[in-house]
């Protein structure tokens, strides 16, 4: 199943995509990478629906990359006499340890990690932005805000605070449960939530060893200014935009989006940009224009991946609403600005053999029009360099190893194929120009270029380029 489109789609698992006919339809449609949200998910239902996804590669005979998403810390106020409170505007409203039900001038806040590191200035936002307090006193069990929005507030609302780096691990327990559970069950992509600082991927990767690639997902304002850092660690990242636009200011969060797609192409490493990118087709079989132009943002920055969330999950139309974001991948990428966009913000290579490789295979695979570019790959690494450049002409990652396939669904305009292990160069030109003509990506007699590395195997050996001609008929 060849995908006519480059950009890569993510889609959320839940009540209305847990099965195996819904996930297989969810797949032809479009659907590259599935998303298992572990805030909702126990381990025997991850297990099954890795099971049942797994059981749908097979079928299709396509690798299917299997994200499992962790919760992180969940930070909320303690509960209100009654239920509720309302706040006013120009108010004093507190925040303490005191264990009793709060009221419209105090509520409890069982997180002293918050109020050990709160400063006087900083903003706390409460029940996803609709409540904003600034702190004007604060110590160790209690911090003294004046309320600047106001509003009725409920028990257990969630808890931002923007300004404040709070010094607890991303990882809770449950997370760390999760984490065992998804690598055990086979995940090949783990997203880290809460992400602050660098500190944070390399705790997940610890775990992990290699057997799951770590995604940072960069929803707090902590992460976005520390994202050089983290990028260094990260295998991938996800721009949350949600969170990200609760914690700062709407009108900040394209900017910043476009900020972080950027510097993902330049170190070469896959961003998926999420949440509400088709929200209103949750309960609409058709999307609105203003959310077809923000995936269509998405793409014209050459993001490798637009993801799905409740519309798949938990929606009326999942299927439509893949169906859809691919559609619109589809047209933007034939859209005749789309290559001079995609050129333009081409990064120069960076200073090792690999990047300089890869960009020369662009430029001879472009300027020689030929059919395909196919890498050679044992680790993902080679063909990440290739599709850093964001080729004109199609790119087939072939690898003997499995979970490096499935891994590599998540990146941009590669069609990853699964071949024995070559055992010399010219089995593996071989494999690749039949592969190139068995796939559909091109005819017998048509040239096609070959990068990889030298010794076959060895990860990260970027060092080859070679033209050849598919076989004839």
């Amino acid at each position: 199943m060849r995908r006519r489109r480059r950009t890569r789609i993510v889609a959320t698992l839940g009540p209305a995509s847990s099965g195996s006919e819904m996930i297989s339809k969810l797949f032809v449609a479009g659907a590259d990478v599935f998303r298992i949200n572990m805030s909702h998910t126990g381990h025997d239902r991850l297990r099954e629906l890795v099971r049942t996804i797994r059981e749908v590669e097979a079928h299709f005979a396509r690798p299917i990359a299997i994200l499992a998403d962790l919760q992180g810390p969940k930070l909320r106020l303690g509960a209100f006499e009654g239920g509720h409170a309302t706040l006013v505007p120009g108010s004093s409203f507190t925040l303490d340890s005191e264990d009793r039900p709060g009221d419209s001038t105090r509520v409890r806040l069982p997180h002293p990690e918050i109020l050990a590191a709160l400063e006087v200035g900083d903003a706390l936002l409460l029940d996803d932005g609709k409540i904003r307090l600034v702190a004007t006193e604060v110590g160790p069990h209690r911090a003294v805000t004046n309320v600047v929005v106001g509003g009725e507030i409920s028990d257990r609302k969630g808890v931002s605070v923007p300004d404040t780096t709070i010094p607890v691990s991303a990882m809770t327990a449950k997370d760390r449960s999760d984490l065992e559970a998804a690598l055990d069950a086979g995940a090949d992509w783990i997203a880290v939530s809460f992400v602050q600082r660098p500190e944070d991927v390399a705790e997940v990767k610890k775990v992990a060893r290699g057997r799951a690639g770590v995604m940072a997902k960069i929803e707090k304002p902590q992460g976005v200014a520390r994202l050089d850092e983290i990028m260094d660690f990260a295998d991938a990242i996800m721009v949350a935009r949600g969170d990200l636009g609760v914690e700062m200011p709407l009108e900040s969060v394209p900017g910043t989006q476009k900020r972080i797609t950027r510097l993902c192409r330049k170190f070469g490493k896959p961003v998926v940009v999420a949440t509400q990118m088709l929200e209103s087709m949750i309960s609409s079989p058709v999307p609105t224009r203003a959310e077809v132009s923000d995936v269509a943002t998405a793409i014209f920055e050459g993001a490798d991946a637009v993801m799905l969330s409740a519309e798949s999950a938990a929606g009326s139309y999942p299927v439509e609403a893949v169906s859809t974001m691919s559609r619109i991948a589809e047209e933007i990428e034939r859209d005749p600005t789309y290559r001079s966009v995609i050129a333009n913000q081409r990064p120069a290579p960076e200073g090792t053999s690999a990047d300089v490789i890869a960009a020369a295979a662009r430029e001879m695979a472009e300027y020689l029009e030929m059919a395909a570019i196919v890498c050679g790959t044992s680790s993902g690494a080679t063909a990440l360099r290739v599709a850093r450049e964001r080729p004109k002409p199609p790119i087939i990652a072939v690898t003997p190893n499995l979970g490096t396939a499935r891994r590599l669904c998540v990146v941009w305009g590669l069609h990853p194929i699964v071949t024995p292990e070559s055992t010399n160069l010219d089995d593996l030109v071989d494999g690749a120009t039949r592969t190139a003509v068995r796939e559909a990506f091109a005819a017998p007699g048509d040239r096609i270029i070959l990068v990889a590395g030298v010794p076959l195997g060895t990860p990260g050996a970027t060092n080859m380029l070679r033209i050849a001609r598919t076989p004839p008929r």
